[in-house]
């Protein structure tokens, strides 16, 4: 990309198009095309051909995406499929009809089968069931990616995919039901500290394993990956490490401050047991993360408190 190219990022709102926006800022890009929801609501065909043909973006990064944790994704799940596969098809497809030059689809690592071979390569995509509780967020991406590979085979487009672990990290979503893992906790251990609560219930077990990238590394490897990338297969986006979510819960709560006793309720689901991403394809492209795990948590934090409409969201 030249710094005054056409760039379009999709759902720059949200927590990783934001950061992708603030990264290609950080870099010098000068031309980055942004629309709201009420703008461009991308889940209308005629919308988004309108947007293309008259705005044509020479690379566009498709971010946007309705998400949500495990409730949110399990007790939703047309939705999830519809919204998903509607938005990313419209998009990618008038990227291709309106000559745009490169394109980066940024999917979930839930598009791997639940009981993938740990860590899970690039390669293990479709060898095996999905988890149930995302089944249907994670088919929507794989059917974005399929969109991707299958454009450059049959019309030799370079359009490239990106699969991020578990992000964090400022501009996330704290609503109380609707959020992930690392939000939601940040949010019940500091409304638990202000309320004096002596003890905070979580579901699951604990035992679980997982990986969190800061969103602004993901960002990063966006940006990387557009300039020095291309190919069929998606590429993994990682830290390499893993944690229990009871370890994970006990940080949250040391960076909140909150002190008082962490329950565990075993009549809810767990999820996937492990989910660690091989990282080597990207570490041999020449990048890795920089933020540690505790010190995104507190920049997270930073961000939660001076965010006053968290509680709306």
């Amino acid at each position: 990309m030249e710094k005054d190219s056409k760039i379009y990022v999709a759902g720059h709102r949200g927590m990783v198009g934001s950061a992708i926006v603030r990264e290609l800022q950080r870099q010098g890009y000068t031309n980055i095309i942004t629309r709201t929801h009420k703008e461009l609501d991308l889940c209308r065909q005629d919308e988004v051909e309108r947007f293309f043909a008259e705005e044509k973006p020479e690379y566009v990064f498709l971010a946007a995406a309705k998400v949500g944790g495990i409730i949110a994704n399990s007790s939703a799940l047309a939705d999830f499929m519809y919204d998903n596969m509607i938005l990313e098809m419209n998009v990618i497809h008038s990227a291709w009809k309106n000559g745009c030059k490169k394109l980066e689809f940024l999917g979930s690592s839930c598009i791997y089968p639940r009981l993938a071979p740990q860590p899970m390569k690039e390669s293990c995509l479709l060898t095996s069931e999905l988890e149930k509780t995302n089944e249907a967020y994670a088919l929507a991406k794989i059917s974005g990616l399929k969109y991707c590979e299958f454009l450059n085979k049959q019309y030799g487009t370079d359009y490239i995919s990106v699969m991020p672990t578990n992000l964090y990290g400022p501009n996330d979503n704290y609503h109380p039901t609707h959020s992930h893992v690392v939000p939601a906790l940040i949010r019940r251990f500091h409304e638990a500290k202000e309320q004096g609560l002596e003890e905070v219930t979580c579901w699951g077990d604990g035992s679980p394993l997982r990986e969190f990238l800061y969103v602004d590394d993901l960002a990063n490897l966006c940006v990387f990956l557009m300039n020095n990338y291309s190919g069929d297969e998606t590429v993994n986006a990682g830290s390499g490490k893993e944690l229990t979510i009871r370890e994970l819960t006990e940080l949250v709560a040391k960076v909140v401050g909150y002190e008082g006793r962490i329950l565990w309720d075993t009549s809810k689901p767990n999820g996937t047991p492990r989910k660690l991403l091989d990282v080597s394809k990207s570490a041999a492209l020449g990048w890795t993360y920089r933020t540690e795990l505790e010190d995104g948590l507190r920049l997270s934090y930073a961000d939660f408190l001076s965010n006053p409409m968290r509680a709306e969201r």
